[in-house]
């Protein structure tokens, strides 16, 4: 491991509450001292004048294709692109091909991962039923053996009331962080934009708020009866956000988060039918964004994750409710979330614990932070940089609304333990 110095960058560590122009020293993958003035002989240096050093960003849902998709995107491509976009650890939904419900899928991930040298953290997310079918319950002991670090279904529902409070049962007697899709599946299976008069008048079949209201309240009665530990994955109404409010005053265990787009995007961006604004949950009214940041600032909401979720072109070439589900958006992670802490009045502090801290924190991995003798996961970004991500875009996926759009913030360095695996402009 390369041993750094990095100089002159403005540190800011959320969970330190470190937020002071100073110095870094990196020694064997780890930081070593934190302080203004250091001067280290014979060691590479970074210049951070006028950058912004902070903790790798934790993205919570990353899908990256491999196995099972490598025609959309690898794991070495997407970890390549995360690395771009400042990310030094990712979680992995279950939904790959083979499902992740077995240690021997953990392994064949891991493996896969070595091979090709990927470039950021890997973490996996086992599946709670066999298949992800929704009937049986999935061998979580072995699961969480095999290093997993939480449960979901993914995008796929569950058979009955009864099964998902079994499900929650065996989750909250592994001790294991169970990840919710609120979606209620027969409100939502055949719609694929939000339901409002707006979007009725394009002709595309509506995904009403109450399939989210309805699968989050009947979540938390079954999570304030069997005590497990929840994670609301990819709120997109203030309804459901409010419900989410509701929970943790009664002091259950649960947290949630939003995608990046939810709070820059609605339902009125599809007057064009692009079908790369064809998500699940789909994007909701202006109402609902501008509460979504409102939930953002209270904390109620207190992660945001970039769901990024790759495809080839075809999938997207197609009528808009035939298209396939999903941006491309590992790379606009941290600029959108700064500017969605500007207009939520945050600091960059409290901003960034939105992307690193907190998702950390819900995954149970030691990550998300600056620390004396922490794993030297680093981004070091410009906060007022302009760039064209069209220009530097990574991913194999395109599928970006935000690909011809101007963002603000862009980083310059990422390390993984100490590794530098990403430096803009390259050299």
């Amino acid at each position: 491991m390369t041993d750094w110095l990095i100089k002159h960058g403005r540190v800011v560590d959320p969970m330190g509450q470190l937020d002071v122009v100073a110095d870094v020293h990196i020694r064997h993958g780890r930081i070593q001292a934190i302080a203004p003035g250091l001067e280290i002989p014979n060691i590479p240096r970074i210049d951070a004048s006028r950058l912004i050093v902070a903790p790798g960003l934790v993205d919570l849902c990353a899908r990256l294709r491999e196995p099972g998709a490598e025609y959309k995107a690898t794991i070495s491509s997407e970890t390549k692109a995360a690395a771009a976009g400042g990310i030094t650890s990712l979680c992995i939904p279950p939904d790959t091909r083979p499902v992740l419900d077995t240690p021997a899928v953990v392994e064949l991930i891991e493996q896969r991962a070595q091979q090709v040298n990927y470039r950021t953290k890997l973490y996996c997310l086992g599946a709670l039923t066999r298949k992800l079918q929704g009937e049986q319950l999935s061998e979580m002991a072995a699961l969480r053996r095999a290093g997993c670090v939480g449960v979901s279904n993914a995008l796929r529902p569950i058979k009955d009331t009864l099964t998902r409070m079994r499900c929650m049962q065996y989750a909250k007697s592994m001790q294991m962080t169970l990840y919710l899709h609120a979606e209620e599946h027969s409100l939502a299976e055949h719609g694929c934009a939000h339901e409002s008069a707006l979007t009725a008048q394009l002709g595309l079949l509506g995904v009403p708020t109450s399939a989210e209201t309805m699968a989050i309240a009947k979540d938390l009665i079954l999570i304030e009866q069997t005590g497990v530990k929840a994670h609301f994955c990819r709120i997109s109404s203030g309804r459901g956000a409010r419900l989410i409010a509701d929970g943790l005053a009664q002091e259950l265990d649960i947290s949630a988060d939003v995608a990046a787009h939810q709070l820059h995007l609605t339902e009125a961006e599809l007057a064009d039918y692009d079908s790369n604004l064809h998500l699940r949950p789909p994007l909701r009214s202006e109402t609902d964004r501008q509460s979504l940041l409102d939930y953002v600032r209270q904390g109620v909401i207190s992660v945001i994750c970039s769901d990024h979720q790759p495809h080839e072109a075809a999938a997207k070439f197609a009528p808009f409710p035939e298209s396939e589900v999903g941006m491309s958006a590992l790379e606009t992670l941290l600029p959108l979330t700064l500017s969605a802490g500007k207009r939520a009045n945050l600091s960059l502090s409290q901003t960034l614990a939105l992307v690193t801290t907190n998702p950390a924190q819900r995954l149970g991995i030691n990550a998300g932070h600056l620390a004396v003798g922490a794993e030297a996961d680093i981004c070091i970004f410009d906060p007022e940089y302009k760039w064209q991500p069209d220009q530097h875009w990574q991913s194999r996926g395109r599928n970006s609304v935000f690909l011809d759009r101007e963002q603000q913030g862009k980083v310059f360095y990422t390390l993984v333990n100490g590794e530098l695996v990403y430096q803009f402009p390259s050299e």
